[in-house]
């Protein structure tokens, strides 16, 4: 007579055993984002704000670390990522046509000719990201292309009220212009369809997260800004 199996259901414990980085990783990115929520609220920004350019870092870092980005190929990608980025945003601050008329503030560290270098890293990890989801919510390219982008424009829509708030950049006409929200889609596009071609597809769990984290971020102080 065959012996029956014995089947273990895996609870949170095995898998906090099995995959202990992404864990911590994932809890590391909450525990930066609503303890800035909480913060804020507070009446403590003078102390937060000052440490977005550290929180990007640590975003960036444990990106590197889970997603990963793990041969020269896909670091090279990465930073093609990083270039347009820096690039359109380039084009933007010196000239009114892409975006509309804004400028950089402060709080998002060291500027290239009045581009922070952190808004570059910041287009890389969010193209990265919402690639990933974009890659598991549809079969094909143009699908992919498109959710990828819209998932861009989307948190970019409630992080543009924040911005100002956060001396992140200002809008000389004090809020963005819909080209704003064209021109992100038409750049992120592009993005989406250099990630999907090169196959620049990474962890699924952390890219969500992450993404939440920053979506519920931006959402809360939106809000917030409304009530």
């Amino acid at each position: 007579m065959a012996t029956p199996k014995i089947t273990i259901k895996r609870g949170f414990l095995f898998y906090l055993l099995d995959q202990p980085k992404l864990v911590f990783s994932i809890g590391l990115v909450w525990l930066f984002h609503i303890s800035g929520m909480i913060g804020i609220t507070l009446g403590f920004q003078n102390w937060f704000l000052p440490k977005t350019p550290l929180n990007l870092l640590l975003c960036f870092a444990l990106l590197l670390w889970n997603y990963p980005l793990n041969s020269i190929k896909k670091y090279l990608v990465t930073f093609v990522f990083f270039s347009i980025g820096m690039f359109v945003e380039w084009i933007g601050v010196h000239h009114d046509f892409l975006f509309g008329a804004y400028y950089y503030g402060n709080s998002m560290g060291v500027k290239l000719d009045g581009v922070p270098l952190l808004i570059g890293v910041n287009w890389a990890v969010l193209t990265l990201i919402t690639g990933t989801i974009a890659h598991h919510l549809a079969h094909r390219l143009l699908g992919r292309v498109i959710i990828g982008a819209f998932l861009m424009v989307f948190l970019d829509f409630f992080l543009e009220v924040s911005a100002p708030l956060f001396d992140f950049w200002h809008w000389e006409i004090g809020h963005a212009p819909m080209k704003n929200f064209i021109t992100w889609f038409l750049v992120s596009a592009v993005l989406h369809f250099i990630l999907q071609v090169t196959k620049l597809v990474g962890n699924l769990q952390f890219s969500a997260h992450l993404y939440t984290a920053q979506l519920l971020f931006f959402a809360y102080f939106y809000g917030f800004h409304h009530v």
